[in-house]
């Protein structure tokens, strides 16, 4: 069961920790759908309130693309890998993927009703009525399975339209937003300023290759090609009619957090990114290959420390313990040791969300 899960673009400890906060949620998880964030107005960064760390995106910029600079770099060698749960968008209180297997049961029992009096789909449908102490019935086999039933054994043509139809429909259970709103407006004048700059910029994600691909040139303006996730093996193959298809197997291909991080950057780009920016201990390993490149480089870590605006968590600094998106206080001490740049939510972001009008 460890490659099945693997090979859904989800490592077994994200799969963990996505587990154990489902408890902590409230209200109904059927959702419906909204228009897509539309970007701020005014000067580049303007959803940052001036400090170091605004400071040091546009002096790195100034110093990597300026010619005449002697940490100058040529335009191919631009490269920005971002993470994207906890970097780019939400990721608490449970990550988006786990909300698509579940609200994802309906349709497969729709299709083999059986499965409505089969555990665990049948708890699944449970919990989406709002059955909240259903949850307690949800062990992780039972969690395996509804992930493997709704991201494997398909073609990638099929998932893909899936997750579009899903995205479209789906609603935060806090915000009532889409997710696809759910991106940080700071980070979204990042990727667009670099990309002013010559850079070019990629997701690079534990998440799965093929559930990010489907909506980031729309959300991130980042082409699906540039899009590096955990990644399962897919098979070519034919159907009746002769038509030529990819089909989804449940067998891990690339394992895309921690270590994995920086060997798909090799596998996949074939060059050492100059930024990287991330949120967690799964992103360490990619902010240090980044940060060993010889010239000018920068990596970034964003610090959730807004419980108002957004959510508090950590547990570095003494905000409280999480298992999604954990950022511990060795990864702070890192950071500070090593130069990185911390990125504190509270204090460096002036706006959020593009929908949501208030400053820090």
């Amino acid at each position: 069961m460890k490659t099945i899960i693997s090979s859904l673009g989800i490592n077994r400890r994200t799969l963990l920790s996505a587990l154990a906060v489902l408890p902590a949620m409230s209200g109904p998880l059927l959702t419906a759908s909204a228009q897509a964030q539309t970007a701020a107005p005014g000067d580049a960064l303007a959803s940052w309130n001036d400090g170091p760390a605004k400071q040091a995106i546009i002096d790195f910029v100034k110093a990597t693309t300026e010619q005449g600079s002697p940490n100058f770099v040529a335009p191919e060698e631009r490269i920005a890998t971002f993470d994207q749960d906890g970097t780019l968008w939400v990721e608490h209180p449970v990550y988006s993927f786990v909300m698509y297997a579940l609200e994802g049961v309906p349709a497969l029992v729709k299709a083999k009703p059986a499965l409505a009096k089969v555990a665990p789909f049948s708890t699944v449908l449970e919990i989406l009525k709002g059955d909240r102490a259903a949850i307690a019935k949800l062990t992780m086999p039972d969690l395996e399975k509804v992930l493997a039933a709704t991201y494997t054994d398909r073609s990638v043509d099929q998932f893909n339209a899936e997750v579009t139809k899903w995205l479209a429909e789906a609603r935060d259970a806090r915000w009532k937003k889409p997710y696809t709103e759910l991106t940080y407006l700071p980070m979204q004048e990042v990727l667009k300023y670099l990309r002013a700059n010559g850079f070019k910029t990629y997701i690079v994600t534990g998440g799965g290759q093929d559930f990010v691909r489907t909506y980031s040139e729309k959300v991130y303006g980042i082409p699906p090609e540039q899009v590096m996730g955990t990644a399962g093996v897919v098979k070519y193959s034919y159907a009746k009619d002769g038509k030529p298809f990819l089909f989804k197997e449940p067998k891990l291909l690339l394992n895309d957090d921690f270590t994995g991080k920086p060997e798909g950057i090799h596998l996949m780009i074939g060059r050492r990114p100059i930024m990287a920016a991330g949120n967690s201990t799964g992103d360490r390993q990619m902010l240090e290959y980044a940060r060993a490149g010889a010239g000018a480089n920068l990596s970034m870590l964003v610090l959730h420390d807004d419980a108002k605006r957004e959510y508090a968590y950590g547990p570095a600094q003494g905000l409280p313990a999480t298992k999604v998106g954990t950022f511990t206080q060795a990864l702070y001490d890192e950071a500070k040791k090593n130069g990185w740049t911390v990125i504190s939510m509270k204090n460096d972001w002036k706006r959020i969300f593009a929908f949501d009008e208030s400053a820090s």
